[in-house]
């Protein structure tokens, strides 16, 4: 059957390919301003062809294939006159502009990027300089930036959740952290292998890891908020985030940053609580150091660029180090350590393009991030207190485990480019990524090991691969219509995820010889004093078992075909098809049409509809677990049960099955006199959402496996989320010196669920009002940001005011008592709802440039240390006095940043 659509595709690409023979040209120039200044970020685009377009580069430089000569470039930028120049023969050319205005795309206020949303495109685009947004607010990691830099974006890290507190889910539009496709230079990047699972946003989904990509090596990032699964494939129901990598050819630059939390929350903390709290303001903390600031930061990040030939050649090498220690907040005696995790980390990253000739190049990317991570478990109260978790002659006062876990990320991209003599271009291109993921839990003990018991133990962990094969053609027709862009090819993709054991000590139960129980009829479990069973496995976080094991792999091939026309000047419409076919669950079929309608120079329309889909992940589909929850102090022995497993079907869980979605937006974007507006409304309609359950407890089923309960993968639910981005953005110049920038960013979002799929089982057991409350607050009904930038010959100053929506949540009490019976959950809904109010964070930044190569950075986000709505009851999620919503737990961060430019 793939042989048959191969022949097809192979006899099709043939027959495009084949007709016209003009030899393709390359002009090659650099763009400056009056005083001879090179200007980077500029839009050179082909007039009359709008898809054939580049931003010149740090160095002002652009390069543009053309089918013909003459041609005529349009030269345009934020606050410059836009020009055209008449190219008639290949040469290099020296384009200068004059200062003006005129807006042709919003940008991020204070970053003078030129190309914030293109406003000419049918489908919304945020165009982020993450080096200088990094350069001026101190965040030091890509979730944090875009988390105040794109509309829809959300990101907060997150606390007690296990292996999310080391890597933090993200989501575009509300939407699973799984259902935004990432890319770094147009190409798919691996996911990481970590399936959220316990307290946190995004449950039951896998996400990319952005954090393991060096800021530092980053151009730009490029975020479609639109959904196109029709033109990449799998995962992009929400959009795709693009990570354009630093491509510059001249000098080193490089940066120092140190930051620190306040750890002062307020007063009245311990009076509302009504007992004992830990880590209140800096007092009575886990580690026993009384500390005004902690989660100490400091990143080291060192970039290098050289060309390779006279031809545009480059390679480019950046290396990062970070370090960031554990931050305290305020806990009750179970949750001491209420905080984020710290980490130590090292990365690289390389980019590189080699011509081999005006119409052929080599291309290659990749790196490796490693990241030793570290947070805080829930704590163990001692033996004498009535747990018996708790070694005696160990820890003799109760304990507080730490997860930590080595996280390495490597990838390697790397293809060949070429444009035929007929204009077609062409790219071949390999892509390899892993993510492996390392328990390593110290602090702990396994109790029916008594005082035999290590304290630190392998837990084992698990790594996802990914190996990605492309071949793309794309040309653009000039001569047909206002001129037609036609693009097809095909992808091959091949995925293993694997979970793989730790030491035996982590996972198992002992008897009273010390010996592992693997015959309960012959063998006795250790016992405590109070002739209770003592538990197995490290506290804290189990080790997977030999029976966790697995190596699971699987294949899909795509076909996709895609074409924008211009039929007038002002009319475009882009339609897309993509033919995918899965080695596990079958095949798909998805399309989309946009289009963009210029009612004038300053006036656009424009809209889109596609479907789309998502894949089951290989980690939703075989990952399982037998581990320890903790309901009302109790330990009570938990499966999370693989999909394919007798015991989830014994349940009635079906075979996981791709998600389906159907996107609809419309939206304008307006610009005149230094004014821009993009305003987009989308409707994502999603059914068959991959969801976590709760906790079933059928003891004629669970009972031969020794555990209470068990959790399974299942297409849970039916998903509506709408909403409207909103990007306003006004630049002038005051005088000679002083330019000011004013942007408003906003999200206007709501997601409902429309049906849940629980089949013959209790719905309140399968997805309750606890896991739909998780759900529903992926992201804050509204979120909006005013950029305030100022700048006046070396002074720079930025101001972010971020308004959060409130949020509402449910919280352990629903855990603690499952309701079997809408009454129950009525009555559950009236007590355990926690609502954390709306509240607006401030961000101050303020840089002088002491000299061509040296620049200071000082400020802080959330200048005022605002923290969500403290919640004294004891039954937050996550622990602490709140769960990580809205800005995050952490408060008010102080840094400095020096950077050189050498």
């Amino acid at each position: 059957m793939k042989q048959k659509y191969l022949l097809k595709f192979s006899t099709i690409a043939f027959m495009l390919m084949f007709p016209l023979g003009f030899m393709a040209q390359t002009i090659k120039g650099k763009v400056t301003d009056s005083s001879g200044e090179p200007l980077p970020y500029i839009n050179v685009v082909e007039k009359g062809n709008t898809a054939n377009g580049m931003v010149s580069d740090d160095n002002g430089g652009f390069s543009i294939t053309v089918k013909e000569l003459p041609i005529t470039l349009i030269v345009s930028s934020m606050g410059f006159k836009t020009k055209t120049v008449k190219v008639n023969t290949i040469s290099f050319l020296t384009i200068v502009i004059d200062e003006d205005n005129a807006l042709d795309e919003v940008v991020v206020v204070g970053s003078r990027n030129s190309n914030r949303t293109v406003v000419d495109t049918p489908v919304p685009v945020d165009i982020i300089d993450v080096q200088k947004l990094a350069t001026q607010n101190g965040k030091v990691e890509i979730n944090d930036i875009l988390q105040f830099a794109a509309p829809s974006f959300n990101a907060s890290k997150q606390s007690g959740s296990d292996g999310a507190d080391h890597i933090v889910p993200a989501s575009l539009r509300g939407l699973g952290p799984d259902q935004t496709l990432v890319l770094i230079n147009g190409k798919r990047r691996h996911q990481s292998s970590l399936v959220n699972v316990f307290g946190t946003r995004g449950r039951g989904n896998s996400g990319t890891d952005l954090n393991a990509i060096p800021a530092s090596a980053i151009k730009r990032i490029e975020v479609l908020r639109d959904g196109a699964s029709a033109q990449y494939g799998s995962d992009a129901i929400a959009g795709v985030i693009n990570i354009v990598l630093k491509d510059n050819t001249e000098g080193i630059t490089a940066g120092i940053t140190y930051g620190a939390y306040s750890t002062n929350v307020g007063s009245g903390w311990a009076e509302a609580s009504g007992e004992t709290l830990y880590n209140v303001n800096g007092k009575n903390r886990l580690d026993g150091k009384d500390k005004s600031f902690d989660g100490g930061t400091v990143k080291l990040d060192l970039n290098f660029g050289a060309k390779i030939n006279d031809r545009g050649g480059f390679v480019n090498f950046t290396t990062e180090f970070l370090s960031k220690d554990n931050t305290l907040r305020p806990g009750f005696s179970w949750r001491k350590g209420y905080g984020s995790a710290g980490l130590e980390g090292f990365s690289f990253m390389v980019n590189s393009i080699i011509p081999l000739s005006d119409n052929t190049e080599v291309y290659a990317f990749g790196g490796r991030n490693y990241r030793d991570t570290d947070a805080y478990a829930y704590s163990r109260d001692s033996f004498t207190d009535g747990d018996n978790r708790a070694v005696p002659s160990i820890y003799p006062n109760g304990f507080t485990p730490r997860i930590t876990s080595i996280i390495t990320d490597n990838s390697l991209s790397a293809g060949l480019k070429h444009t035929l003599d007929n204009g077609w271009l062409v790219d071949f291109n390999n892509t390899y990524g892993i993510n492996k993921f390392h328990y390593f839990i110290k602090d702990t003990n396994n109790a029916s090991l008594g005082s035999a018991s290590p304290v630190d133990f392998d837990g084992g962990g698990h790594s996802l691969s990914q190996n990605t094969t492309g071949l793309d053609f794309s040309k653009y027709f000039k001569d047909y219509a206002k001129g037609i862009n036609f693009a097809f090819g095909l992808e091959y993709r091949t995925e293993n995820f694997q979970i793989f054991s730790g030491e035996e000590a982590s996972y198992g139960l002992y008897d009273t010889n010390g010996v592992i129980l693997t015959n309960p009829a012959t063998q006795t479990v250790a016992k405590d004093s109070n002739g209770d069973e003592l538990p197995g496995g490290s506290q804290g976080f189990p080790g997977y078992s030999p029976d966790n094991v697995v190596n699971r792999s699987r294949t899909n091939m795509g076909l996709y075909f895609d074409t924008e026309v211009n039929i007038t000047d002002s009319f475009l419409i882009n339609a897309a098809l993509r033919y995918e076919d899965y080695s596990d669950f079958g095949n798909t079929f998805n399309y989309k049409v946009a289009s963009r309608y210029k009612v004038n120079n300053n006036l656009s329309f424009r809209g889109s509809v596609s479907s789309g889909f998502r894949a089951p992940s290989l980690a939703q589909v075989y990952y399982n677990l037998k581990f320890t929850n903790i309901v009302a102090g109790k330990s009570i022995p938990s499966l999370l049960s693989a999909n394919n497993s007798t015991v989830t079907k014994a349940f009635g869980i079906g075979a996981l099955q791709e998600e389906k979605a159907l996107n609809t937006s419309i939206g304008f974007t307006y610009k005149k006199n230094g004014f821009t507006a993009t305003i987009d409304a989308y409707s994502i309609a999603v059914d068959d959402r991959i969801i976590l359950t709760d906790n079933f407890t059928d003891q004629a089923i669970l009972g031969p496996l020794n555990v209470d309960a068990a959790q399974f993968f299942a297409n849970g639910v039916d998903t509506k989320t709408s909403g409207v981005d909103i990007v306003l953005n006004y630049a002038t110049t005051l005088g000679e010196y002083n330019k000011i920038n004013v942007a408003l960013i906003g999200n206007l979002n709501k997601l409902e669920i429309k049906e849940v799929h629980n089949g013959n089982l209790n719905p309140y057991t399968f997805f309750s009002g606890f896991s739909q409350a998780y759900l529903e607050a992926a992201a804050p009904d509204y979120k909006f940001g005013l950029n305030l930038g100022y700048t006046r010959k070396k002074f720079n100053a930025n101001v972010t005011l971020t308004k959060f929506s409130d949020v509402q949540l449910q919280d352990f009490q629903w855990v603690d008592a499952p309701p079997t019976t809408k009454a129950e959950a009525d009555a559950l809904y009236t007590v355990a709802t926690d609502t954390y109010k709306s509240l607006i964070t401030t961000d101050l930044s303020l840089g002088y440039k002491i000299s061509d190569k040296i620049n200071v950075t000082v400020g802080a986000n959330n200048l005022f240390n605002v923290y969500p709505t403290p919640q004294f009851d004891g039954w937050t999620d996550q622990g602490g006095m709140a769960d990580s919503v809205q800005m995050g737990s952490d408060g008010a961060y102080y840094f400095t940043r020096l950077s050189f430019n050498l």
